[in-house]
């Protein structure tokens, strides 16, 4: 494990962007966007709507045919990022996702939606000045049905801006 110093710094608070944006494209169906975030051969795993070693590319399709019409929000916490040489980094994300579909369509998943929680554990490569995922498995510690009763998703005043950086 490199030391940290101002260059791991940066490179740090760059993959911290890379995985922010991560979430706020899945959360905003930004699907093109998304799939720009990972090397052409990405490893993937532990996701459950899409086969484990799936391309990024399918990756990308196979969730953006199963959330179309439900909400989700994705959030990631106290990352820990070790950066293995000037190109190469790992880390650990604590992560929690709430996915609700909408009571009179049918869920892919046979549940109304769930509350999830575990760890993304992730590689990253710097490509061409750019940092990307490289290795992104999903491994939950628990995951909740939300109950069918569930009154109607209802949706914020204000849409968010998937154009605002």
């Amino acid at each position: 494990m490199s030391s940290i110093n101002q260059a791991n710094l940066l490179a740090i608070a760059e993959i911290q962007h890379l995985k922010s944006r991560y979430c706020r494209f899945v959360d905003l169906k930004a699907w093109d966007r998304l799939k720009q975030l990972f090397t052409p051969d990405a490893k993937l795993s532990g996701f459950g709507a899409v086969p484990d070693g799936i391309s990024p590319g399918g990756f990308v399709d196979g969730i953006a045919s199963n959330l179309a019409n439900a909400v989700s929000i994705h959030h990631v916490h106290q990352p820990e990022i070790i950066m293995v040489d000037q190109e190469r980094a790992r880390g650990t994300w604590a992560m929690m996702d709430y996915v609700e579909f909408p009571p009179d369509e049918p869920s892919p998943y046979g549940a109304r939606g769930w509350v999830g929680w575990g760890f993304y554990e992730e590689e990253y490569v710097l490509r061409e000045g750019v940092w990307l995922i490289d290795v992104m498995r999903l491994a939950r510690l628990r995951m909740d049905d939300l109950d069918p009763a569930r009154p109607p998703i209802k949706l914020g005043r204000l849409a968010p801006n998937p154009d605002w950086i």
